[in-house]
């Protein structure tokens, strides 16, 4: 099993999207027997442990990117491209314009990434209509707290692998009223979308993530894998359980579904699940970061099999 870092891009600010506000993400990937670390930016220039990602003893790095622009420094951006280039995994969570557009910094993760005034994507429209204050990319896929129906090429994507029902897919994911915009450019191969979902306001099409697999580093070496996910709110734990409340900024009201039908979320859980298991453990012998010279091997783990 992995050691996973959770860590939101800002720092402990109560009344915003602070890593308190995942903490049924972190309880899912600990009964999956992960070790799991959670914690905010710190407010220094650099991040004591971003900046440092590649000499810690980590094996992957799940960012909830909720940040208006500026949640990663020069030095935390060059600390995840070191840890993804000794194979470190990443899994990146953003949300509607430029809500965590941090990321364009993060080389090829950054490609994925579109947003409103960086990298973004070409003939971008408005799709939610009810909160004039969001623009775009802000993908109407349905109310907090109920379900979108997730699209996928055939076969499936291996994240998307589940024994729960008969199509051995998951077929839904929590929804949001703004998601924001991934992809998978053309000119890289070894980047794939997982799943798609549909606005119910316009009924245009939009990734719900992307995987890299495959990218080469410097000197010909393979790089961490990585997932670029289009919203943090399919981990949020407003998404999962609506009671569990959200930042007084969140005003659209919510859905009752999730709370009626709780079974299709224990099967998005195997989403969770196999993102955790695909990001993998660095295979490699490194030093302990404690200095006592000792060094570990890790391998990666299997996929969600119910």
């Amino acid at each position: 099993m992995a050691s996973i870092l959770l860590q939101t891009t800002i720092p402990d600010i109560p009344d915003d999207w602070n890593v308190g506000r995942f903490s049924l993400l972190a309880d899912e990937l600990a009964r999956a027997g992960h070790d799991v670390t959670t914690r905010n930016r710190d407010e220094a220039t650099d991040d004591s442990v971003l900046s440092v990602l590649d000499t810690l003893d980590y094996d992957q790095l799940w960012l909830m990117a909720v940040d208006a622009g500026h949640g990663l420094s020069p030095g935390d951006a060059a600390g995840i491209m070191r840890f993804r280039e000794r194979g470190g995994g990443v899994l990146t969570a953003r949300d509607h314009q430029d809500l965590g557009s941090c990321l364009v910094c993060l080389g090829s993760i950054g490609q994925l990434n579109h947003f409103h005034n960086q990298n973004p994507e070409p003939n971008a429209r408005r799709d939610d209509q009810d909160n004039p204050n969001i623009s775009w990319p802000n993908y109407h896929s349905g109310a907090n707290g109920g379900y979108q129906p997730v699209m996928a090429d055939e076969p499936a994507h291996e994240l998307l692998r589940t024994d729960r029902n008969a199509s051995g897919r998951i077929e839904w994911f929590p929804a949001h009223p703004h998601e924001g915009a991934v992809s998978a450019p053309p000119e890289y191969g070894f980047a794939q979308v997982v799943g798609r979902g549909r606005s119910t306001v316009t009924g245009c099409a939009f990734n719900l993530a992307v995987a890299l697999d495959g990218e080469t580093v410097t000197g010909g070496g393979p790089a961490g894998r990585a997932v670029a996910c289009s919203t943090f709110h399919h981990f949020a734990d407003m998404n999962w359980d609506i009671d569990a409340g959200a930042p007084s900024f969140v005003t659209e009201p919510p859905s009752d579904e999730m709370k009626r039908d709780p079974s299709r979320l224990e099967t998005f859980k195997d989403y969770v699940r196999n993102i955790a298991s695909w990001l993998g453990a660095r295979a490699e012998h490194r030093a302990d970061p404690r200095g006592d010279g000792e060094s570990r091997t890790t391998r990666s783990g299997t996929f969600a099999e119910g």
